[in-house]
Order: structure tokens, then C-alpha cells, then sequence
């Protein structure tokens, strides 16, 4: 690899660390921070907070290299472009591939990684959030459930905390239970608390209802209680092993899964649209990398360059996985969407090697490129009148 090479490689490479451990490390922070509240009202150390936040990531980091590798690609190369840097390139007589050759070895390295990430590591980090939820039921209230989030504990099990009081006790309950295909029961309260006992764990309810709907009759009935008391084993699967689902089973598993598995025996398509996935999410930073290079790795004017190439870029890479995300979560209950699972990613990479063989550009349409264009302009100008008029009314 020339010293050209290396230069473009390295610019690239540093730039997509940077916004990969800034978007991690948002992310985790941001699930600490929604914990650490708890830690005077639950009886978990800074050191669990911690670990289980940390399960988080695995899940995260994939979802976060295709954008943070086509940021960095587009970034950079707008910025040798500005520099004339990449004028210099072209008139030198280097060939094409001297820009595209480092960015595309980087981005099947990350492809690479991520497929190692989504099939090895998240399933055993997310697997093992599910058992720390399953063995100790009050981290479940305490950690797991947050204010004001209308979460699934279990299959067909809901649960909303509305508010948490300093004493430890928990106000404004909800629970939806839905896991008898016959009854459904709805329980409000208006306080609980977490009780620990040398017989298990509990969840009080003080000053409430419980609704029980009877699907097949139609009939409802309402019940007032001063108390109630919920075993915290409820919450979790009867033989006390949490429920996993699709997301969080190994490759391997989802080839051939257990005919006794008990949510492969009710929803036995999404293990099948969960390992197509698995094949093909691996692609989009390859994907979002092409479109990078298509939209940006060409040497233009400051007239042809109008619209921000990383605008384009994230733009375009944007539409592609909004796409590839409704192919996927329709493929949980149609098989039939799951060839567009393949045709998406290698139909979009077949067309930019087209552009590049047939030396075409690629980038928003000039009109729409000229009207997002003029339209933040126009803000820009009536943002600038508006801090005039304030800093004038405010000298008169």
C-alpha cells in the first residue's frame, strides 16, 4: 500500500473511532445515568449499575459502525476535497482506486467485526442480561423497569412504574398481564414496594383495581383491593429460566433450534427471519462505505459541491437502512420479504461498482439538493433577522 494510501487510510480510520466511542459512550452513559437514581433505593452496588449497562453495548456497537464509518468516509474526503488534496491526486495520474482501495479494505474489516459482534458476542451479553433479570426479581423492579416506560417483562407481560419515592416505595403502578389467551387482568395501584423475605421476593400493591377481562364472554369485572401482593417469580418463566428470544441466541442455535423451545414453538419464522438478518446486516457498512465514495470521492468545484457531501451521504445511507429495517421487521411474519433482505444491500453495491466503472457520480437530484439547499439558507437568514431584532430591541 502506497504512502497515499496509508494517509487516506489513517485520516479515515481515526475519524471513525472517534464518532464510534463518542456514540458508544453516549449510549452507555446514558443507560448509567438512567440507573444510578436507583442505587439508593435498591440494594445494588455501583458495581451491578455498571456491569449490567454494559451488556448494552455489545447490541449497540453494530448498529452504530455503518454510520459512524460513512460520517467518517464522507467527512474526510470533503475535507481533502477542500484542501484540494484530492485535485492534487487526480492530476498526479493516480488512479481511482488510490482513494477508494484504503476505504474499502476499512470497511470490510468493519463489516468483519460487526458480523463477529452481532452473532458472537451480543447473543452470550444479552443472554446473560436476561439471566441476571430472571435470577434476581427485585433488580428487575429496581433496575430493569424506569420511570414513566411502558416495558415487557415477559411475554404478553407489561409493566409501567409511573414515579419512585425516596423511601424506596414505588407510586402510580400498571400492569398489564395478557399471558392467559382466555383472561386478560389489568392492575393499577397507587403506591407498591419491593418486599424481600426468606420465601422470595413480592411486589405490593396498595389502594387499587384489578380488571379482569374475559376474552371469550366478553364480560369485565372490576375488583378494588387495599392490598395485593405479586410473587416476583411471575415474572420470569415457571421453572424459574428467563425467556429468550430470537435476538439472543447464537448463530449456531438459530440453524437448527429446539423443537421444544417454547417461543420457537409460537413464533417459529422470526428464528428464520432473525438468521437472514444475521446474513445480511453485516453488509451495510460496505454498503454505506460505497455510498460515501460514490457521493464524495471525486475531486469537484466549490459551484459543484453546493449540497455537503457528508449531507448526501448520510441522506442517502439513511433511506437505504430505513428500507432494509421494514424488509426486516415485515420478514418476522412474511417469509416472503426475507429475498429482499439480500436483493437491498447487493443490489445498492452492484449499482455504485456500476457508477464507478462507468466513471458516474452519485448524489441528491439537483433539484431536491437546490431546494434543502435554499431552504437553510432561508433559515439561516430569518434565524440571523430574528438575533438582530433581539440584540436591536434589546440596546433600545
Amino acid at each position: 500500500m502506497r504512502i497515499i494510501e496509508l494517509y487516506i487510510l489513517r485520516r479515515v480510520f481515526v475519524l471513525f473511532m472517534a464518532v464510534l466511542l463518542a456514540a458508544v459512550g453516549i449510549s452507555w452513559t446514558v443507560q448509567v445515568l438512567s440507573r444510578i437514581n436507583f442505587l439508593t433505593t435498591s440494594g445494588q452496588t455501583l458495581f451491578t449499575i455498571l456491569q449490567f449497562s454494559s451488556l448494552f453495548i455489545p447490541s449497540v456497537i453494530p448498529l452504530v459502525i455503518p454510520f459512524a464509518l460513512v460520517i467518517a468516509i464522507a467527512q474526510t474526503l470533503s475535507t481533502m476535497n477542500q484542501d484540494s488534496e484530492l485535485v492534487v491526486i487526480n492530476a498526479s495520474g493516480a488512479p481511482r482506486s488510490t482513494v477508494w482501495k484504503p476505504i474499502f479494505l476499512l470497511a470490510v474489516l468493519a463489516a468483519i467485526f460487526s458480523f463477529v459482534i452481532t452473532n458472537f458476542i451480543s447473543p452470550q451479553a444479552r443472554i446473560t442480561m436476561r439471566e441476571m433479570m430472571a435470577t434476581t426479581h427485585s433488580d428487575l423492579i429496581n433496575v430493569f423497569i424506569q420511570e414513566g416506560n411502558f416495558r415487557e417483562l415477559t411475554d404478553n407481560l407489561y409493566m409501567e412504574i409511573g414515579e419512585r419515592h425516596d423511601d424506596g416505595t414505588i407510586g402510580r403502578l400498571f400492569i398489564a398481564d395478557q399471558r392467559d389467551p382466555t383472561t386478560d387482568l389489568y392492575y393499577y395501584a397507587v403506591n407498591g414496594s419491593v418486599i424481600s423475605n426468606n420465601t422470595g421476593d413480592f411486589l405490593v400493591l396498595n389502594n387499587g383495581e384489578v380488571q379482569r377481562r374475559d376474552n371469550k364472554a366478553g364480560t369485565m369485572s372490576i375488583i378494588k383491593f387495599g392490598s395485593y401482593t405479586f410473587n416476583l417469580s411471575d415474572f420470569t418463566a415457571s421453572d424459574g429460566t428467563p425467556t429468550i428470544f430470537p435476538k439472543d441466541r447464537p448463530l449456531v442455535y438459530l440453524f437448527h433450534p429446539d423443537a421444544n423451545d417454547s417461543y420457537y414453538q409460537r413464533r417459529p419464522l422470526q428464528y428464520t427471519a432473525e438468521l437472514h438478518r444475521r446474513f445480511t446486516d453485516w453488509l451495510y457498512p460496505i454498503v454505506f462505505a460505497l455510498i460515501a465514495l460514490a457521493v464524495a470521492g471525486d475531486a469537484r468545484s466549490q459551484r459543484q459541491a453546493r449540497i455537503s457531501a457528508s449531507f448526501s451521504a448520510i441522506s442517502l445511507s439513511l433511506i437505504v437502512y430505513a428500507i432494509g429495517y421494514f424488509f426486516g421487521d415485515r420478514s418476522d411474519n412474511d417469509l416472503a420479504y426475507i429475498p429482499l433482505l439480500y436483493i437491498l444491500p447487493i443490489g445498492v453495491c452492484c449499482f455504485i461498482l456500476f457508477l464507478f466503472l462507468t466513471n458516474r457520480k452519485m448524489t441528491l437530484p439537483d433539484q431536491f439538493g437546490y431546494k434543502i439547499w435554499n431552504g437553510l439558507k432561508h433559515l439561516k437568514d430569518r434565524i440571523f433577522r430574528h438575533k438582530q431584532s433581539d440584540v436591536n430591541g434589546g440596546a433600545s
